[in-house]
């Protein structure tokens, strides 16, 4: 095995690696995605939470990313399946970039067209990169390839074709090759392995992947929220044996064109993951799909760092106690959520979620019939370019004001042109700014968007009357009074840099 001299990616040269050794001793699920270990006897690298015995302390290794544990000679192991991780996201360009990566946009190989998508040449990400991670662009992009392929091949039965062509290959000879060179076996070797378990099977009828977290997770309180909030049609919240089951429909553009189908999510609390089953016709979109889930349900965020942070307020720390697991449901597509927000404009819940159904049965595409594994499901939502061709008028007989479908319009024409891409290092400020360029949108939509769609977790809509009450139950104010969007804001600076999951506390509390 090829060893590489010690660089800025590796832990150790971060912290002290006692600390990491320790972690990995007890098997500890905070660290779970922190870091990895290389085990110098085996060529293998693993998480934190592996089964298998702890190796001695002298065997190991410890990297930030799987990415710097490959670029050391490492491989995947089989049994703790680095892919599965939970992903340490950080606040910062290097990570915004990476997650990017991650969805697939260097599938096409095309660094300089993401450079610039980010607002940085080609060199500069290159050295961003080198720094945080210690591989280049092009070797990051291959191992997340490399691994959703190990992925894909661990728990579909696709063919190897498509899943050369799903992990983002140009070619199954280049994935043979890559897999072969970096894993020193055969695609077809992990494929056999799982076979040889007992789990070979008939094709199914849908593709099912897995995605970790780190635990506790809320997945009742995460699939309450939404229910709330399911758009009719598009999404639907069921229940299956007292378990929620979030189903939706999916519609999104390919290289070749468009796809569409569903995904169905379930949560598989005994192994601390989520399970998609996903249609067949989506399968060229697995990367970025996995990625958006990611994003809606919060699977990277660490609730025992929020935790910790938000639990020294006294009136935050009872409701966290009734919330364990807390995350902040994300969205599907940032437009479909952006609208949504705006439809929710000085109406309560349930009537945003009338004018949804409306929207979409009025502007959305019916499904095909026979496609969907559920009633419930009969359209896709409408595409922003749409939106942004109807006329104002058209879309208010839906049962809004004409303020309001103007600003539905206005919406739908700012993301056509990109408007929603905020480029990686985009601060919560800028993101929020950009937003109440749109007409009708501001501070309360504009934070709400920041905290769902685009993933801010410091933004709080702070003009919030549910939450302004919520803030005032803490025995200084009587039932009926409310803060001040002033003193409300206040107040949150202390709960900075997790305004967000506090704001959700807040919500539930009124619940």
């Amino acid at each position: 095995m090829a060893q590489t001299t010690a660089s800025s990616h590796d832990i150790p040269a971060l912290a002290d690696r006692t600390r990491y050794y320790r972690a990995l001793a007890a098997k500890d699920t905070r660290f779970d995605g922190v870091f990895f270990t290389g085990v110098k006897t085996t060529g293998i690298y693993c998480r934190p939470v592996c089964a298998v015995k702890t190796p001695r302390e002298s065997s190991c290794e410890f990297f930030s990313s799987a990415a710097a544990a490959e670029a050391a000679g490492y491989r995947p192991c089989l049994r703790c399946r680095p892919e599965l991780a939970p992903y340490a996201v950080q606040q910062n360009l290097a990570y915004a970039v990476w997650q990017r990566i991650a969805a697939g946009a260097l599938n096409d190989g095309d660094v300089e067209r993401l450079a610039e998508e980010v607002g940085l040449s080609s060199r500069q990400l290159r050295r961003v990169l080198l720094q945080h991670f210690g591989v280049t662009p092009v070797e990051l992009a291959q191992t997340q390839r490399l691994l959703f392929a190990k992925k894909l091949l661990q728990e579909t039965s696709l063919s190897m074709v498509d899943v050369a062509y799903a992990a983002g290959f140009g070619s199954v000879r280049r994935f043979n090759t890559l897999f072969a060179e970096r894993y020193r076996m055969a695609p077809t070797e992990v494929r056999r392995a799982i076979r040889s378990d007992g789990k070979e099977g008939k094709e199914p009828d849908a593709l099912t992947l897995r995605l970790a977290y780190r635990p506790p997770f809320g997945w009742d309180d995460i699939a309450r929220y939404l229910a709330g909030r399911a758009i009719p049609g598009v999404e639907a919240i069921e229940n299956d044996k007292g378990t929620p089951v979030y189903l939706r429909s999916v519609r999104l553009r390919t290289v070749s064109g468009v796809a569409d189908g569903w995904l169905r999510v379930t949560h598989l609390a005994a192994k601390h993951q989520l399970q998609a089953q996903i249609a067949p016709s989506l399968a060229p979109l697995l990367m970025p799909l996995m990625a958006r889930l990611r994003n809606q349900f919060d699977l990277d965020a660490n609730p025992d760092i929020i935790r910790l942070h938000l639990q020294q307020d006294p009136l935050l720390s009872a409701q966290l106690a009734r919330a364990q697991g807390l995350r902040v449901p994300g969205a599907f597509d940032a437009f479909e959520l952006a609208v949504r927000a705006v439809l929710g404009q000085q109406v309560s819940v349930a009537g945003a979620t009338t004018l949804s159904g409306r929207l979409v049965a009025r502007f959305g595409r019916s499904c095909r019939p026979g496609t969907m594994p559920v009633p419930a499901l009969t359209h896709h939502f409408p595409q922003a370019q749409t939106l942004a061709n109807a006329e104002a008028s058209e879309i208010a007989q839906i049962g809004m004001p004409a303020t309001r479908a103007a600003t539905i319009r206005a919406l739908a024409r700012f993301a056509a042109d990109g408007g929603l891409q905020m480029k990686p290092g985009c601060t919560l400020d800028e993101a929020v700014a950009r937003l109440k360029t749109v007409a009708g949108i501001g501070d309360w939509t504009a934070q709400y968007i920041a905290l769902r769609a685009l993933r801010f977790p410091d933004a709080f809509p702070a003009g919030d009357l549910g939450l302004q009450k919520a803030a005032a139950g803490d025995g200084h104010r009587g039932r009926n009074q409310q803060l001040t969007e002033k003193q409300l804001s206040a107040r949150a600076q202390a709960w900075a840099p997790w305004r967000g999951y506090a704001a959700l506390l807040l919500w539930h509390s009124l619940g």
